[in-house]
């Protein structure tokens, strides 16, 4: 998730761990180290499908993590020289802090490779936006209620901040609820219309969990959706967008298209533009603007031709958010494409 919600996460298992024992040192490295795995995002692989693919892999493996904790614990005892008593202690608010973070990133749709280096499963659910303040408000409120009731007492209070995690915590089971609502009702109309589908994925839209996109993919086209779970209407309304996997033929072993490939676990659409072949993730964004997509290849006759990998601009709309809050109240306001079926 975004930096601001690790560092509150990291921040409250810090706070509960070893707040009352150390005070605020613990919020403090609970903070830092709530950052750590998202520093891979500073090292250059020299290729943009590189970046993208292999950011929480190595860094977000709760394998290696795990094992760096006691060096963090390490590091942290000599800097403010305390006992090697305290160690223990270091030691769990560590790996707690560490693991938490990629064990939350699972819940957004990227992928992280929990296992590796044993397993490279990017592993995703995909039941909660990459920013929401629904989750991270909570995270925030009990340490804030926590610095000020500090101040007024002798002991430090342990409940606030109980409450915040326990409130995040039950944010992140009602978005499971929410998309399993979802995706019983779009799998209930798919099989309804009669419209045979290869893969189905529902995401939450941007920073709440109320209005899901639908994406279903077929081999040649793909179908777009929107369900909110204030809708009242019993029918799903899906756009269809072609695109051609044919184009990638010849080029299959090409590392770039093998890699998004298998990265996007199949959410991906193949076109030709501007003389080249693009993929693009159709995970994250929604149609027509999505985050990731990549030049592949030289569209030449007959046969395409592999180039090093080029990452597109990205082409997002703030505008769409506002949409996106009219939308959650009225079923009616549907985004509107020119190749609807």
């Amino acid at each position: 998730m975004d930096s601001l919600t690790q560092i509150a996460l990291g921040a409250a298992v810090g706070e509960a761990v070893l707040g009352r024992k150390v005070g605020n040192k613990a919020v403090v490295w609970g903070a830092v180290l709530g950052t750590v795995p998202d520093l891979d995002v500073f090292i250059p692989l020299g290729d943009p499908v590189a970046d993208f693919t292999y950011h929480r892999s190595f860094s977000h493996s709760i394998i290696v993590l795990t094992l760096i904790s006691p060096a963090f614990a390490w590091l942290i005892l000599k800097f403010h020289s305390q006992p090697r008593s305290a160690f223990g202690g270091w030691w769990l608010l560590s790996v707690l802090v560490l693991v938490t973070h990629p064990l939350l990133d699972v819940f957004t749709v990227y992928g992280t490779q929990l296992l590796w280096p044993l397993d490279d499963t990017p592993y995703f659910v995909s039941s909660v936006f990459i920013v929401d303040p629904a989750y991270t408000a909570p995270l925030l409120a009990g340490l804030g209620i926590t610095f000020l009731l500090t101040r007024q007492r002798e002991r430090r209070p342990w409940l606030p901040n109980a409450l915040g995690l326990t409130l995040s915590s039950a944010y992140l089971t009602w978005g499971l609820y929410a998309k399993y609502e979802v995706e019983s009702f779009a799998r209930a109309e798919l099989d309804r219309h009669g419209i045979s589908h290869e893969r189905l994925l529902t995401v939450p839209t941007p920073a709440n969990t109320l209005l899901w996109r639908i994406l279903v993919m077929g081999e040649e086209t793909y179908y777009e959706g929107f369900r909110s779970l204030l809708d009242r209407g019993e029918t799903l309304q899906l756009h269809q967008i072609e695109h051609d996997p044919s184009l990638l033929e010849g080029i299959e072993d090409h590392w770039p298209v093998e890699r998004l490939r298998w990265f996007t676990n199949g959410f991906y659409s193949v076109t030709a533009r501007d003389g080249a072949i693009i993929i693009t993730d159709l995970r994250m964004g929604h149609e027509p603007n999505y985050v990731f997509a990549f030049r592949v290849a030289r569209a030449d006759d007959p046969v395409p031709t592999p180039i090093e990998a080029e990452q597109l601009p990205m082409d997002l709309q703030l505008g769409e958010l506002s949409w996106v809050w009219r939308r959650i109240r009225d079923e009616h306001t549907e985004r509107r494409h020119s190749d609807d079926p």
